[in-house]
């Protein structure tokens, strides 16, 4: 409601609409004025008053009709409307209520009546307004949660989406902007790892299926909250196979050496569960393969199924190294080597002829940390 009230006296008695004028100007009110009902319509329509005193028996167009005709208007903000009548017009007083007028004022209008009646039906327009402003702010603020209750959503299924790859602090980083979009295709390089538990084929074709499942579940969970703690990116699992790559989708200056020493550590945590296969009869153990190099990165798939894939020499490196590894034999390339030389214990180098490879691959076998490497380290 604007300030001062708008109020707009409809009459065709020019010596009525004075004396109104005079009594609501000098109660600090704007007041205009039509001169009949349809002069009337459309200022109500063009002034958009905050009160409306409209007299019942007018030319043209009566003061019912009007009220009927604003009340049935849509387009028309809500108004208080009082109806000016002869005293004894009982019949006009109830035609205007049931046509949606709020309060009526009879001839002669009293001064004291005037005042207290718009006082009244200004203070309701107060609040309707009030009310209106409210439910605007409350459409508003609906709106605003609902456009971020669906970001969050968005966030929330990429997040998901990205935690079957990465560990759940990249994917947080990633939804957050801290980096690039992983699954737009990139290449990068890498390096990779393969996990792969020997004798695996035969044990599952002899054991029942609860069995296995036993051992995968195992396996997977100690495997799996290694690759998470060293931010491993877990490109894919085949049953007993794994493939992990470092460097991707955040790139990191140490990416051999966590390769390496979550390597040394599943092949720990794995070698204590291996035991108590082995008291149930289970012979199984984890070969390791390691290899470093470019690869083309990104999502790989189709809509309603999608992976996170890495393609290049380096992977079928890793998973032939991995395939030729012993039972708990860490194998390494010799660019993975290079780089670790000072801090590892490895056996002599081996050339290793690999199916794929026209040449034979020098490879290295981790024994583990050096001393001299522990003991800076400590």
């Amino acid at each position: 409601m604007r300030t001062p009230p708008r109020i707009l006296i409809v009459d065709d008695n020019a010596t009525n609409v004075k004396i109104l004028q005079a009594r609501l100007a000098s109660e600090g009110y704007e007041v205009v004025s039509a001169a009949d009902g349809e002069e009337g319509l459309s200022a109500a329509r063009q002034l958009t008053p905050d009160l409306i005193l409209l007299d019942v028996m007018m030319p043209k167009v009566g003061g019912v009709e009007v009220c009927r005709r604003l009340r049935a208007d849509p387009g028309f903000p809500f108004t208080p409307i009082i109806m000016v009548t002869a005293m004894a017009d009982l019949k006009d007083v109830i035609a205007g209520l049931e046509a949606g007028a709020d309060e009526y004022l009879t001839k002669p209008v009293d001064h004291a009546a005037l005042a207290a009646r718009v006082r009244s039906m200004l203070r309701i327009k107060g609040l309707h307004d009030r009310v209106e402003s409210l439910v605007d702010e409350m459409k508003h603020w609906n709106a605003s949660l609902e456009r971020r209750v669906a970001t969050q959503v968005s966030e929330l299924e990429r997040v998901g989406r990205l935690r079957r790859f990465f560990s759940p602090q990249l994917a947080e980083l990633i939804v957050s902007g801290g980096a690039e979009d992983p699954l737009q295709s990139h290449r990068r390089e890498i390096t990779v790892v393969f996990l792969d538990l020997r004798g695996f084929t035969a044990f599952a074709e002899r054991s029942e299926p609860e069995e296995v499942m036993g051992v995968l579940r195992q396996y997977h969970a100690a495997t799996g909250e290694l690759i998470l703690a060293h931010e491993g990116t877990l490109e894919h699992f085949t049953g007993d196979g794994m493939m992990i790559f470092f460097n991707d989708p955040i790139p990191i200056p140490d990416a051999a050496e966590r390769a390496v020493r979550m390597s040394l550590a599943i092949r720990e945590r794995i070698g204590s569960i291996a035991e108590s296969w082995v008291r149930r009869g289970y012979s199984l153990g984890l070969g390791i393969g390691i290899a470093q190099g470019f690869a083309t990165i990104g999502a790989i798939g189709f809509d309603g199924r999608w992976d996170y894939g890495a393609i290049g020499t380096v992977t079928n490196l890793a998973a032939r190294l991995c395939g030729e590894a012993a039972s708990s034999q860490i194998l390494i390339s010799r660019p993975v080597y290079a780089q670790l030389e000072a801090m590892l214990d490895v056996e002599p180098p081996q050339a290793l002829t690999l199916k794929g490879f026209q040449r034979p691959i020098d490879c290295f076998s981790v024994r583990g940390i050096s001393g001299t490497a522990l003991k800076a380290a400590g």
